[in-house]
């Protein structure tokens, strides 16, 4: 064993002499006097200079941020910030969905026991309640019923009363049919010439200014106190959705446009805090 580990320190340490040669003369140009140890020795140290280097490239250049797997502390900032906006992003989303539903309502005419609140849909949703735990009396539903009629009489409303919010006659006719909650008819028809002025009733903006089958040109005004106007059958619009627009304003031209038209008229709602309200008790058409 001893002689065997002898002949492996000799193989080590035996010297070699490395030689360059012009090819052509064969004349000695270097020669280098080395032994299988130092060529080992040689190789590990520039291994270890090599691994060095790399490890400093990658530790103090932008070439770690390459590494599957190595996040930055910026990077990591970046994705929170990123997190928390998407998560705003997706209750946006959501009020906006839940307030475009109810102006699909409006658009179609329809309406619900529960009138949907925008301002309820930001703050958060109301608690529910177990209907088969209340028992009301007769009592209870008067007083209930008389506290819905006093509802009623909103802002909006208030400040109709009060002169401090006038609406302007959207269009000049005669009422060919009137507001009528049992038919389901949730606004009143104009009949009017062709190509007359639609003019919206108070200050607000279009958010929504579109062609449908049923009811043809379609523009609906979003106005302050939570006051919605609908304008339906025109013969084309003169605004865009985004667009504000003044009391008195024209908005579109009288047609008979839409499957649902049996002639020129104006189709005209009011929605306010998304319950259908009678225009003629707020606006003078005559």
């Amino acid at each position: 064993m001893a002689k065997k580990k002898t002949k492996i320190v000799k193989k080590l340490l035996h010297r070699y002499r490395l030689v360059v040669l012009n090819e052509d003369t064969f004349e000695e140009r270097v020669s280098f006097k080395i032994n299988r140890l130092y060529v080992i020795a040689l190789v590990i140290l520039s291994t270890i200079i090599v691994i060095a280097l790399t490890s400093a490239l990658i530790v103090y250049t932008p070439l770690k941020s390459y590494i599957p797997g190595y996040t930055t502390t910026n990077f990591k900032t970046e994705a929170t910030k990123l997190n928390i906006q998407i998560d705003s992003l997706e209750q946006v989303v959501e009020t906006k969905n839940a307030y475009f539903n109810s102006l699909r309502m409006v658009l179609k005419g329809e309406t619900d026991t529960i009138a949907f609140n925008k301002e309820e849909v930001e703050e958060g949703q109301p608690v529910s309640v177990d209907k088969s735990e209340l028992m009301p009396s007769k009592k209870d539903s008067l007083l209930r019923a008389e506290v819905e009629q006093e509802d009623k009489f909103n802002v909006f409303q208030q400040a109709v009363f009060d002169g401090d919010f006038t609406l302007f006659p959207p269009v000049q006719g005669i009422i060919s049919d009137g507001f009528n909650t049992k038919t389901k008819h949730y606004a009143v028809d104009i009949a009017t010439d062709k190509n007359q002025s639609v003019k919206s009733v108070a200050d607000g903006r279009v958010i929504f200014s579109e062609w449908t089958a049923e009811t043809g040109y379609v523009i609906i005004i979003e106005h302050k106190f939570s006051l919605i106007s609908v304008y339906k059958h025109n013969a084309s619009l003169l605004k865009q959705q985004g667009d504000f627009v003044t009391s008195g304003e024209v908005i579109a031209l009288t047609g008979n446009t839409g499957e649902l038209s049996t002639g020129t008229h104006l189709h005209f709602e009011l929605w306010s805090d998304g319950n259908p309200i009678n225009p003629e008790e707020f606006i003078n058409f005559n």
